[in-house]
């Protein structure tokens, strides 16, 4: 229903385990997309659980242009991936990275996990120092959110431990200090990359081409798809629950699957809302997702993505942080400070305007 309109520059399957598809579905999946023009992406990226990586699956994917793995590892300490309730273990995280580069992978992520209960700060530094050691070209690290429905979440309202805030931001502070010591240069709160890369640039490379004007402030390896999200870029999102941001429409997908698949095979787009917002609204949603990154906001940059000059708009935002310490402001850019990085949605919310304010 989409392909007509598009010739990707990213491909991201993810947010769920697309790795558990057999290598028969992804055939049949990698031949639609190619019979309809999506091949041929700069970046193709494809998240895996470290406990569905199978040789026969990774060649494939490889041979078929995908060039960026995600690896959701979260932890290497065995009692924490319990906790959790992951598949995995540690040993299938090894011998599934090992098995990703015999198959030509040159770009690989590791996602982990910090601020787990139980999860001692010492615990902490070896899983980072295990990680970091691998080698791989990325690195992601989120703090644990309590999502209902959940064991976890259950386990937080049965009061069967607490949440210790002060720890969470010393495990944070861990992560950036032996990511930076591993070669990798923080580019947006929770994501690191490398400078350089293993060999010369090539299609295994994470190239250049995400968003405009970011060489040398955007490491190589740098997820470009995530980077047009927080450049306010367009994407389609296909999938049950997944959301699209089209010449300045948002969509919604319906998240309930069976509706979404009968949408489908009716032929009409699975569209549960849409929803297109005013001008200034959306320059303003388009900052806050931007400051996220490490480099901030350059502000002609901005200009050029929104029309809107981010001086003469959230010229008192930008005061307000700099005051708190969270922001630093020079002639050309706005950005947060590493303590503002910490508290990145809190610095947000200060440049989202109303949809009628303009």
């Amino acid at each position: 229903m989409v392909a007509t309109n598009l010739k990707p520059r990213t491909i991201f399957f993810g947010g769920g385990t697309p790795s558990l598809l057999t290598v028969r579905q992804w055939e049949q999946v990698l031949r639609a997309m190619e019979r309809l023009g999506l091949h041929g992406a700069a970046e193709w990226t494809v998240e895996c659980n470290p406990a569905t990586v199978s040789e026969d699956k990774a060649r494939l994917l490889r041979d078929w242009g995908v060039n960026r793995i995600s690896m959701g590892v979260q932890s290497l300490d065995e009692e924490l991936l319990d906790r959790l309730g992951r598949v995995h273990s540690r040993e299938m995280v090894f011998r599934s990275f090992d098995l990703l580069r015999r198959a030509g992978f040159e770009n690989l992520n590791l996602d982990l996990m910090f601020a787990i209960p139980g999860q001692t700060m010492q615990v902490w530094r070896e899983t980072l120092r295990e990680a970091t050691a691998m080698g791989s070209e990325h690195l992601s690290a989120y703090e644990v959110i309590y999502e209902e429905d959940t064991p976890l979440y259950a386990q937080l309202k049965a009061g069967e431990f607490d949440v210790d805030e002060d720890l969470a931001c010393a495990m944070y502070e861990e992560l950036i200090q032996q990511a930076d010591r591993a070669g990798f240069q923080q580019y947006e709160v929770a994501n690191f990359a490398r400078r350089g890369g293993r060999g010369s640039r090539g299609e295994g490379r994470g190239p250049r081409g995400g968003a405009p004007k970011q060489e040398g402030i955007v490491p190589d390896y740098a997820c470009r798809h995530n980077v047009t999200y927080w450049r306010g870029g367009s994407f389609y999102g296909l999938g049950p629950s997944a959301t699209s941001y089209v010449r300045g429409v948002r969509m919604k997908n319906w998240s309930n699957t069976q509706i979404y698949c009968e949408q489908i095979e009716k032929g009409r787009p699975a569209t549960e809302s849409r929803e297109e917002l005013e001008p200034m609204a959306r320059a303003g949603e388009t900052a806050a997702f931007g400051l996220r990154m490490t480099a901030g906001w350059p502000f002609d940059d901005f200009t050029r993505a929104t029309g809107y000059d981010l001086r003469d708009h959230w010229g008192q935002d930008m005061d307000e942080l700099s005051a708190r310490g969270w922001g630093h402001r020079d002639r050309d850019r706005f950005g947060l400070t590493p303590q503002g990085l910490r508290f990145a949605d809190a610095a947000a919310e200060l440049f989202l305007r109303p949809d009628n304010e303009d």
